[in-house]
């Protein structure tokens, strides 16, 4: 392990994340991990390590580095300037070569890897950061060092990955979802509503969930519903009766009823969308709109 980037500058929200910490939420820890859990992988798999290692995750560019040594490295995700090599490509940095990451023409996060992988300690199996628990590496800053791993003793082996378009800043972004567990406890058509709305990301929005604007879903049954467990893609719908779609650092519980599920299988499209963009969902037998870009 040895030092391979320095932190120039973070942007807005710089993290360390990998694959997150499976298993653990029977003991209130939740998954965590990359937003975009594709693009991490794609990353790695350029460099040549294994998918599950550790890179950065970079929220609306902004991140710049500084090569401490040779290294191999590979950004992916949100489409964004480089001032050095291209998207999804395989980039050599000498020794005091800087890579910064512009602000994004698509999506919202970007991935950056390291041949070896970012070797910072890990919390509870995984170096990612929690930003609702507070678990893993502090949010990255102008000054850190990263070390990284070994290098893998494979060396990459394609120079360049053909990747779908991310959607455009102002395209709609569709998501497939399935109904329940709790839709029973909404009025009826608050389903149909759902699926039929067009609905605005809002600027609140995190890692955690991101807060949708559109029509109110009414409730059929007041009261409370006794805490239960949540997974990535839940659309929980509080007493506003606007839906919050949880992403990659939700709680492991929660008491407002979850009216519809994204499936895992679009939530790395759903993490790029960026506050303002909009929002629809489909029912999960159809495909329209919500492709599969890795």
């Amino acid at each position: 392990m040895t030092a391979a980037l320095e932190v120039l500058a973070a942007g807005p929200l710089a993290t360390v994340q990998d694959l997150g910490r499976p298993g653990l939420a029977a003991v209130g820890v939740g998954l965590s991990g990359a937003a975009d859990r594709g693009s991490l992988r794609l990353a790695n798999r350029l460099v040549g390590n294994e998918e599950g290692a550790a890179g950065v995750e970079a929220t609306f560019g902004g991140l710049s580095v500084r090569a401490l040594r040779a290294v191999t490295v590979a950004v992916t995700g949100a489409v964004c300037p480089l001032t050095v090599g291209a998207m999804n490509s395989v980039v050599h940095l000498a020794a005091g070569q800087r890579l910064t990451l512009g602000t994004p023409t698509a999506g919202l996060r970007s991935y950056l890897a390291v041949r070896g992988g970012i070797a910072v300690p890990a919390v509870l199996g995984s170096r990612s950061r929690d930003v609702l628990a507070g678990l893993g590496p502090a949010p990255l800053a102008a000054g850190d060092v990263l070390p990284a791993g070994p290098a893998p003793a494979a060396p990459p082996c394609v120079d360049l990955a053909p990747v779908a378009a991310v959607p455009p800043e102002r395209g709609e972004v569709v998501l497939r979802v399935r109904p329940g567990p709790r839709d029973d406890w909404f009025a009826p058509g608050a389903v149909r509503e759902l699926l039929s709305a067009a609905w605005t990301v809002g600027a609140a929005s995190d890692r955690v969930g991101m807060r949708l604007d559109g029509p109110v879903l009414p409730r059929a049954v007041e009261g409370e519903l006794p805490s239960e467990g949540m997974v990535p893609g839940a659309l929980q719908v509080p007493p506003g009766g606007r839906p919050v779609l949880f992403l990659a650092d939700h709680p492991v519980t929660g008491g407002y009823p979850v009216i519809a599920v994204v499936l895992r299988d679009d939530l790395d499209h759903a993490a790029q969308a960026r506050p303002g963009s909009t929002l629809r969902f489909t029912g999960a037998a159809h495909r329209g709109g919500a492709p599969t870009r890795r």
